[in-house]
């Protein structure tokens, strides 16, 4: 089916898509591995099957979780198919249904890829329940898996106690950040955040209240994760791996808990990096090294986004966002997440609403 051109106001006839072309090994070239083509035919609501939607994305995710969905291996989620859609979070209006479930104008989230429109499955697509005082948006960062992952990863792995260390890399990230006020402005610890350069390091302290900021790009951050954390470590949680984690671990205490979210510091080397030398000291100091997948916690969620929407509305909670124009533009952006450019949440604005807004079906 060839595009047409649309008459004003009209669904659009074709549509901006990004597939994965090439599997990377290193870093992600856009145009040889994510390729975007912006003469795809957008699916017309004639066509839906029972129990399926037509969905328009508003806003898009941009994970580093999106690098590993890259790779041809076993994981928690099967990799994403060559010559396929980037597989993508998303919040989107529902054009067309033919499901009982939702009806044109709800907004929807889920896995609905790096592109304009989407067809799915309507169990494939859960209700946008974000409070309407709040963006859209924040149903993919602060209350949505990001902000679960660092509500969870925190909570139920590290389990930390009011005035203990916890220490967070990364923490200037859109899941680093939510963990590291948790932590401080919820739990009651001394809390110290790792992030790269002064500038993300100023942020930490001056707009998210931490105790203590630490540079990794520093020739001296061994020694000044040391000064910062003079009781030692009781929590780290780790999103980037590397000699990051291998020198957190030189200072944890009896019964530390490191929490393994992410290791962004090793998703585009050629070779596995080497384990951490310093991992004698979980045995030390009878630590506890655990991963965690946010999708194990699922029967969680509705309590979790209850508490971080007390809590953003409470003032403990400050998130920022990082807005990027236009499907197009998605496979530059993505490479900010692995070169540190970018602080807060990366969203793609995919475009204005097409529909008039109903009423979600249920509230958090």
């Amino acid at each position: 089916r060839r595009c047409r051109s649309a008459a004003p106001m009209a669904l659009p006839q074709c549509q901006t898509q990004v597939v994965l072309a090439q599997r990377p090994t290193a870093e992600i070239v856009p145009g040889e591995h994510l390729v975007t083509s912006t003469d795809v035919p957008v699916p017309h609501p004639a066509e839906l099957l029972p129990d399926q939607l037509l969905i328009h994305n508003l806003w898009i995710s941009l994970d580093p979780a999106m690098r590993g969905w890259m790779n041809d291996r076993k994981s928690y989620i099967p990799p994403v198919k060559l010559g396929h859609v980037m597989r993508a979070s998303a919040v989107g209006e529902v054009i067309a249904s033919r499901s009982a479930k939702y009806r044109p104008g709800q907004l929807v989230q889920g896995l609905f890829g790096l592109q304009e429109f989407t067809v799915v499955p309507a169990k494939y697509a859960a209700p946008c329940l974000v409070p309407p005082i709040f963006s859209e948006s924040t149903a993919l960062g602060v209350f949505g898996i990001t902000g679960l992952t660092a509500y969870f990863g925190l909570l139920e792995v590290g389990l930390p106690r009011k005035g203990e260390t916890v220490v967070v890399s990364a923490a200037a990230g859109a899941t680093g950040s939510v963990v590291a006020q948790i932590a401080k402005h919820v739990i009651g610890c001394r809390v110290v955040g790792i992030a790269g350069g002064a500038q993300k390091c100023d942020w930490l302290l001056k707009e998210l209240g931490l105790d203590a900021a630490v540079d990794h790009k520093a020739a001296d951050f061994g020694t000044g994760l040391k000064d910062a954390c003079p009781q030692g470590i009781d929590v780290y949680f780790d999103n980037v791996g590397g000699q990051v984690l291998d020198q957190v671990l030189r200072f944890i205490n009896l019964k530390a808990r490191v929490v393994i979210c992410g290791a962004i510091a090793g998703y585009n080397d050629t070779n596995p990096q080497p384990g951490p030398s310093n991992y004698f000291s979980l045995l030390v100091n009878r630590g506890r090294m655990e991963g965690f997948i946010v999708f194990d916690y699922s029967h969680q969620y509705a309590k979790a986004t209850r508490d971080l929407v007390r809590w953003v509305q409470e003032g403990k909670i400050k998130h920022r966002e990082e807005v990027v124009d236009g499907v197009a533009a998605a496979p530059h952006a993505l490479l900010k997440l692995f070169s540190g450019a970018n602080t807060g949440k990366l969203v793609v604005r995919v475009g204005p609403r097409l529909t008039q807004p109903v009423p979600a079906p249920s509230k958090l």
